[in-house]
């Protein structure tokens, strides 16, 4: 038998083993956070209110209820997996944020009014998978990153139903697949952008805005940083820090002001036993907080990041049966018999195992196991390769084939 046959089977060995085990772990954690069950996966979502908004690779995006877990919209017309989405502003710098925005694997961005459903446009956006997208309200600035390893900008300030977006730039220095974008707009109004890739490598822009002629962006890079070994899996910055989970199996925080011009340094990384899929810093979010919640393989972790040279593990729960895609903060409302109004702190978290769960944030805080830091280290396959898809741009990358293979597997059944 040769080398290659016998990894083959090793691999098919593996993959068995693996099945049967979340075969086991699916009945074992049938129930727990009161899962919604998808039709697909979830591979991005938004909290607003007590609804959670999702891009599913069903092809579709969907708003659902958290409370009864009833689809309230349905947005159909991609037709490939949906990776991302984002709002704007129907009418600029209004906040009424009532526009859903969608990015592909088919390539292209839609536009969609959140009161009819509505189709508002669509745009051939990229060569290759839309992977992300980040809207700049105050400068009426979506940005999207792809596969085709380039960043593009497109204009807000004009969103006519049937007519595309229109391009205003873009950067074209990464040399890998654009997976994460963030960014800030300066009280002076200047604007500062962050773009990551499957490589690890993050960007630091200076974004301007040309005069004269058809509106353009002009970037211009201000800092890179090579921290991280491999794929940084999301990035966010706020309260001048970059905070960044990566395949490289660790959560990093690097202190960045918009207005430094010395070089970053990063405090101790916070170390995973696997690949870090999401992160939620919930000092970025309307909690304030000095906790930050990851998401690695299938279980979610609470971390302490009060003192961030030594983050301190408060809390863990063996969540999914499958890898943790996203995490966000649901502040939950509701009234109770006395007619008051009572919010909650919940803890929403999406998988490959197709299901959204619901965590009470005093449920996640009083969950410590005995032996965080010594805990079994989570099976990890590398999935069995596949056959390549034709495909008429260029042939698909074997990163991607993984991908495919892991997001539109039978995992879920």
């Amino acid at each position: 038998m040769s080398t290659q046959d016998a990894t083959n089977l090793m691999r098919a060995e593996a993959e068995l083993v693996l099945n049967e085990a979340r075969k086991v772990k699916a009945e074992q954690t049938k129930d727990l956070g009161s899962p919604i069950k998808l039709v697909g996966k979830a591979l991005d979502m938004r909290v607003r209110g007590n609804d959670v908004w999702i891009a599913e690779n069903a092809h579709v995006a969907k708003r659902i209820s958290l409370e009864t877990g009833k689809v309230l919209q349905l947005y159909q017309g991609h037709t490939a997996p949906v990776t991302c989405l984002e709002f704007c502003d129907k009418t600029p710098r209004s906040g009424d944020q009532k526009v859903l925005i969608t990015g592909s694997w088919d390539k292209t961005i839609k536009l969609w009014d959140t009161e009819t459903k509505e189709i508002l446009s669509s745009t051939s956006a990229h060569d290759d998978f839309v992977k992300t997208l980040f809207v700049l309200p105050e400068a009426n600035l979506l940005v999207s990153g792809s596969s085709d390893k380039i960043v593009r900008f497109w204009d807000l300030s004009d969103i006519t139903k049937g007519k595309p977006l229109s391009s205003m730039g873009s950067i074209t220095s990464h040399t890998r697949p654009v997976e994460s974008i963030d960014g800030i707009v300066g009280s002076d109004g200047s604007v500062t952008l962050f773009t990551a890739d499957t490589m690890g490598i993050i960007k630091i822009w200076n974004l301007e805005k040309e005069s004269g002629g058809a509106p353009r962006w002009r970037s211009t890079l201000k800092e890179e940083l090579s921290h991280h070994r491999t794929r940084v899996n999301e990035l966010l910055y706020g309260n001048e820090q970059l905070w960044t989970a990566s395949s490289d199996e660790t959560v990093q925080i690097v202190p960045y002001s918009v207005s430094q011009t010395e070089n970053l340094k990063a405090f101790p990384a916070i170390a995973h036993p696997v690949a870090v899929r999401a992160v939620l810093p919930l000092s970025l979010t309307g909690l304030g907080e000095p906790y930050v919640v990851t998401g690695f393989g299938d279980i979610i972790r609470l971390y302490d990041v009060s003192t961030l040279e030594e983050p301190e593990i408060l809390g863990e729960i063996d969540a999914h049966w499958h890898d943790v895609t996203a995490l966000r903060l649901w502040m939950r409302t509701n009234k109770g018999e006395d007619g008051k109004t009572r919010i909650e702190p919940w803890i929403v978290s999406t998988s490959l195992d197709g299901t959204i769960r619901k965590w009470r944030f005093s449920e996640l805080l009083n969950s410590k196991p005995e032996n965080p830091a010594g805990r079994t280290q989570p099976v990890v396959l590398a999935p069995v390769p596949q056959p390549k898809a034709s495909r008429t741009e260029r042939d698909i990358s074997e990163e991607e084939e993984r991908e495919l293979a892991e997001l539109m597997g039978s995992d879920s059944d």
